[in-house]
């Protein structure tokens, strides 16, 4: 029989025992329990590691940020995607560092209340289901179940709020793409670095260009892309699948906080 291994998180730990307690009372199910996303990124590095890694993660929506995830990748914030703007969440967090940590993994969202923008958010993270904490046993596994076949689950009373917010996404994506489609390409190298967050030094050093230079072209990217600060110009760009340009680490943390566009 093949066995299907689940992960439970969710940081009220009575919740995620009892859950793990009524799914392990299947036959084909192996689960554990994690209190917080850290504990769950240990869990999954562990099994991974002995080789009898995690097949589904049930993740709480509102799984609280306790600790820095870090084994988990820096992601863009749902704005920074373009995707349906939401609370942030630990949850989601997890869900979208996942998707490039352990690809292999589907993760299903746990959630107190239906919510069609956090429910958006969650599927732009990554995730292959969204299923109410107080729904049956039975429906939780056939969740489980239909996400290992590739499936997307989502209650029916969601969808048309869901789509409403996935399809809001792609127009500001859509618009984002026209805006950065009007710069020059010496613009967009400089955008790309304002994403990787260099600031007008860095930018200088790595175009060979002057700080002067840099300067307008910092201030002819904000003017096109029709924003006031860097900080939009880098969410707007993301929005629009422009990627940090390539730098080394070292650089990269030494520059992280960008010089603000009008400074002398």
């Amino acid at each position: 029989m093949q066995r299907i291994r689940v992960l439970v998180v969710d940081d009220h730990r009575i919740f995620a025992e009892s859950l793990a307690a009524a799914l392990a009372a299947e036959q084909d199910v192996d689960v554990a329990a994690a209190g917080s996303a850290p504990a769950a990124l240990r869990n999954l590095e562990r099994a991974a590691a002995e080789g009898r890694r995690f097949d589904v993660l049930l993740a709480d929506a509102e799984l609280a940020a306790v600790a820095p995830l870090a084994a988990v990748p820096p992601q863009p914030s749902a704005a920074q995607q373009g995707a349906p703007r939401a609370a942030s969440s630990a949850g989601i967090a997890l869900v979208s560092g996942l998707r490039t940590s352990h690809p292999y993994l589907r993760t299903v969202v746990l959630a107190e209340r239906d919510d069609p923008r956090h429910a958006a958010a969650a599927l732009q993270a990554g995730a292959s289901g969204w299923v109410a904490k107080d729904c049956s046993l039975s429906r939780l596994l056939a969740v489980i179940r239909g996400v290992l076949r590739d499936e997307t689950h989502l209650p029916p009373a969601l969808l048309t709020g869901v789509l409403r917010e996935l399809t809001a996404a792609r127009k500001h994506r859509s618009e984002s793409e026209r805006l950065v489609e009007s710069l020059t390409p010496r613009e967009r190298e400089v955008l790309r670095c304002m994403v990787a967050g260099l600031g007008r030094k860095a930018v200088a050093e790595r175009l060979f260009l002057s700080p002067h230079t840099v300067r307008t072209h910092m201030q002819n990217v904000l003017g096109k892309l029709g924003v006031h600060s860097t900080l939009a110009a880098v969410a707007l760009a993301r929005r629009a699948g422009v990627g940090p340009a390539e730098v080394e680490a070292a650089t990269a943390t030494a520059t992280a906080a960008p010089a603000p566009v009008g400074a002398g």
